[in-house]
């Protein structure tokens, strides 16, 4: 071979890299980059990871880790979702492509815990009535928290905002109100701010009949509502979304497990990063969208200080006010700073932690829990063991754990995410064919990146006390 082919052929080696990173910066790798973090920090907080660095009670006292983390997913599953909705432009792609991104992951993670672990290194938790017809129908349906099921996992709890999410994404997709994110986000805020805590929880199952009906209701109405979006038909689409919203609606108004300051704050905090999103692509003025925004934050910040005490505390995942407040501003502090750096190459390593958070969100509890259970430490003082070793040999111990759990993740990822996401990308290609979908007649859409239409996770999905039941919740 000359000369000229060997560099032909690495001039064209060369070219390929960087469209490879052209399609990378196209995915939105800061998106991942952040939703990496995110998970670490959730998974840092379960590690108890407060309680073996100096002044660690006081700075849990004034920064909750674990609600940072989530509160960052849901601005990220705010910013992204609607726009991988709105790039499909049709509901049926986009619930098969939400149905076949988490169900397949979380599955397998509350399989591998009911199999691999003892019972007293057990995370899943089943259900006080002992009624697993119940715990199975509300855990299935991801609205857990809204029908007084308790969570199979301690940080399934925020899957149950992605999926009310995806109801309201949905339904105001279905007649045209998608580009109103502004008002929704705004006012959601603002019902937190004066009716915090005035909002009924758990009005609808004081006693188990009550739950029972309750759960019956919804389940029939999530499968209407689903298999009339799955349809294809504009009317029916419309139908379904009408069903998804108004049973959304209902349920964070009237049942609630936690206060309502937190279930409208997340509200408010998801629609915020759609406005964030329809301002960068010219959707909305951008004074409108820096108003937006601004109220959101200064709102979520301020209910924590103004409800966040005591009582109130305690049935949310942060025991103090500023513990509250300063994640929440923490977390929108990093999108701000993920957002400002989106246009450059971040490091390879953080993105891919991006495109393993999900299962680092799921798997990172039980993953501890085999690890303590292999040991032979105590599954609830593990932490004092931890505490008492020399430095190096301390954070030897962490720095195991999160090769663990990193590598069972990949494994996960590699062998369950992937290929259940590309089996959904088949099915919606084959129903399409059989049954193309009718246009429900929206205004005109501007191009969405490709990133909106890849995997992202708690998105959140995602979470401190014990793990999960009536009243606690694990971040």
């Amino acid at each position: 071979m000359t000369t000229k082919g060997l560099l032909t052929r690495w001039g064209a080696r060369r070219a390929g890299r960087g469209e490879r990173a052209a399609t990378a910066g196209s995915r939105l790798g800061w998106l991942d980059a952040l939703r990496g973090i995110a998970a670490l920090a959730v998974a840092a907080h379960h590690f108890e990871i407060m309680r073996l660095i100096p002044y660690g009670g006081t700075i849990a006292a004034h920064f909750d880790l674990g609600f940072y983390g989530v509160i960052a997913f849901f601005i990220v599953s705010g910013y992204i979702i609607p726009a991988s909705l709105e790039r499909r432009g049709d509901v049926r792609a986009f619930w098969i492509g939400r149905i076949f991104r988490i169900y397949p992951a979380l599955i397998v993670s509350m399989l591998l815990a009911e199999f691999l672990l003892p019972h007293d290194y057990q995370v899943l938790t089943f259900d006080g009535y002992g009624h697993d017809k119940l715990w199975l129908a509300g855990n299935g349906l991801m609205l857990s928290d809204m029908l007084g099921v308790v969570n199979a996992l301690g940080i399934s709890w925020t899957l149950t905002y992605e999926m009310l999410f995806y109801f309201f994404v949905s339904s105001l997709f279905t007649v045209a109100w998608h580009r109103r994110s502004s008002m929704i986000s705004v006012t959601a805020g603002g019902i937190a701010l004066v009716l915090g805590v005035w909002v009924p929880s758990y009005s609808l199952t004081h006693t188990l009949p009550e739950l029972q009906h309750l759960v019956a209701a919804a389940v029939l109405i999530v499968v209407a509502g689903l298999v009339c979006m799955l349809s294809g038909n504009a009317a029916l689409a419309r139908i379904g979304g009408l069903l998804l919203g108004g049973l959304g609606l209902l349920l964070v108004f009237t049942n609630g497990r936690t206060p309502a300051y937190e279930t409208f704050t997340i509200l408010a905090t998801m629609f915020a990063g759609t406005v964030i999103y329809r301002a960068q692509h010219g959707q909305i003025e951008r004074i409108e969208a820096w108003l937006t925004v601004g109220f959101v934050v200064a709102a979520g910040a301020l209910v924590g200080w103004m409800y966040n005490r005591d009582a109130m505390a305690r049935a949310t995942a942060t025991f103090t006010w500023p513990a509250w407040s300063y994640a929440y501003l923490g977390a929108w502090a990093s999108f701000g700073l993920f957002f400002l750096l989106r246009n450059k190459r971040l490091p390879r390593v953080m993105t891919w932690l991006g495109a393993v958070s999900f299962s680092v969100y799921l798997l990172h509890w039980p993953v501890k829990r085999f690890l303590l259970w292999q040991l032979g430490w105590d599954s609830n003082y593990y932490y004092n063991k931890l505490a008492a070793m020399p430095f190096a040999e301390r954070w030897s111990w962490v720095a195991g754990y999160v090769a663990v759990l990193l590598v069972v993740c990949w494994v996960v990822y590699r062998l369950v995410e992937v290929p259940f996401q590309n089996l959904g990308r088949k099915l919606t290609k084959a129903m399409n064919r059989r049954w193309p979908p009718q246009s429900l007649d929206r205004p005109a859409q501007l191009p969405v990146p490709a990133a909106a239409a890849a995997p992202a996770a708690a998105e959140p999905a995602l979470t401190g006390s014990a793990p999960g039941g009536r009243g606690t919740r694990t971040d």
